[in-house]
């Protein structure tokens, strides 16, 4: 008996399961489609699926997935892919004849492909033939069927298969392939036509973010510039000009956060798609024909530039962040440092008036125990006075002199030890936590 499974055990194992490539015999005739939409289109994307299914006479019972649903809907079958980015549609059917006299999206209900959710990215139109529809040669194919164009192909899967496109869109909005059966099993027919389609559907989502690129590249210029501009005011700035520096080093700052926001996401996902763009070539196992460009030489040629922009851009965005962030750094330390020295002047100046306060209260002091001292005095002589009125021999005026000193020392002891208790008391206080 084993312990209870992960919660995700299940759904996990079947991920290296999922969406598995067909098995395809030739001839086919294979019809694809790759839209960009939003995540939340997903439902509608589904939703539409069913109604196809539903027009083709299949009853859904289940989805099969999340993200995926493939199914024979009468004379074709067909397969729904959801992607994080995009969508794909793949419609495959026996050929006969020529290979795009027709195509598998024939079959499909009238008004369903108008209705799809998204904008499409890649359409395709090809299929798998026999070697023998190969017989007069790779310029015989592209003037049959590619209108003469170049072509990049290659013979694929260790030589099982050779493998033609132009990368091309022509008037109906798609662009073809085509795969000559030379040996090649169901399952590995599957793999190449997927892998094609995959290459083409992942060099454009690369692609997407090369637009991007070329748009903050003069912006980013604008912005090195005028980071420069700030660095040569820092170093020969005055203390009045810094808080202007810093604005404007924050505001400059703040623009450059904004950017990366809104664009980080899409230099990350091109560098990805890149990388399924490279590794799918690689999994094609091509050989050179003589005189084609490989799809592997194409890809490099042609998408290779334009991803070593975007990741320039991508880097000289990052830098730049970067030295905001330190030439900022040095500012508010600069300015922290004039902050503190006019709070050292601050407390300077604080400390001398508290010094000429110290020695004010001082003086305040000896003139108040003086004046103590004369209202006190003054009561024993009066006392002394009424005394000798009552007959008592008492030299009121000797009495008065000699209280003098007396009262002096009295007051000037008492004022002493008042404030010795309440300074004691002060420190106590300020040693408590």
């Amino acid at each position: 008996m084993l312990p209870s499974d992960h919660p995700l055990r299940s759904e996990l194992n079947h991920e290296v399961h999922a969406r598995p490539s067909e098995s395809l015999n030739a001839p086919v005739r294979i019809s694809y489609l790759a839209l960009a939409s939003p995540n939340d289109a997903q439902e509608e994307e589904w939703l539409h699926v069913l109604a196809l299914a539903k027009a083709c006479g299949v009853e859904v019972s289940g989805r099969q997935a999340a993200n995926h649903y493939s199914a024979l809907l009468g004379g074709f079958s067909f397969r729904w892919e959801r992607h994080a980015e995009f969508t794909r549609y793949t419609f495959s059917a026996p050929s006969s004849g020529d290979l795009f006299a027709s195509s598998a999206l024939d079959l499909v209900p009238a008004g369903w492909l108008e209705q799809i959710p998204g904008r499409v990215l890649v359409a395709t139109h090809g299929g798998i033939v026999t070697q023998a529809e190969n017989a007069d040669g790779i310029d015989a194919a592209s003037a049959r069927w590619f209108g003469g164009n170049v072509l990049v192909g290659s013979t694929v899967g260790d030589g099982a298969a050779i493998a033609l496109t132009d990368f091309r869109v022509r008037a109906d909005g798609f662009s073809r392939f085509v795969v000559f059966d030379r040996a090649l099993t169901p399952r590995q027919a599957g793999r190449t036509v997927q892998r094609l389609l995959e290459i083409d559907t992942y060099r454009m989502m690369a692609l997407l973010t090369l637009p991007i690129a070329r748009a903050l590249a003069p912006v980013i210029q604008v912005a090195e510039t005028e980071l420069s501009e700030c660095m040569t005011g820092l170093e020969h700035a005055h203390q009045r000009d810094e808080s202007a520096l810093l604005d404007r080093l924050t505001q400059l700052g703040a623009r450059i956060e904004r950017w990366d926001a809104e664009h980080s996401y899409r230099f990350s996902a091109a560098a990805a798609y890149y990388g399924l763009v490279q590794r799918r070539i690689t999994e094609l196992r091509e050989i050179r024909i003589p005189g084609l460009q490989t799809f592997g030489d194409f890809t490099e040629r042609r998408l290779a530039p334009a991803m070593n922009t975007c990741l320039t851009i991508a880097q000289r965005q990052e830098s730049l962040a970067q030295r905001i962030a330190r030439a900022n750094q040095l500012l508010t330390t600069r300015v922290d440092i004039s902050v503190e020295r006019q709070n050292q002047a601050l407390l300077e100046s604080m400390n001398r008036r508290a010094k000429a306060q110290f020695k004010l209260q001082q003086t305040v002091e000896g003139l108040s125990i003086a004046a103590i001292t004369y209202y006190v005095v003054g009561l024993i002589g009066y006392v002394a006075k009424a005394l000798h009125a009552r007959g008592f021999n008492i030299d009121y005026e000797w009495v008065e002199g000699l209280s003098i000193p007396i009262v002096l020392v009295l007051i000037g002891a008492g004022t002493y030890l008042l404030k010795h208790r309440v300074n004691r008391q002060l420190g106590s206080e300020a040693d408590d936590p």
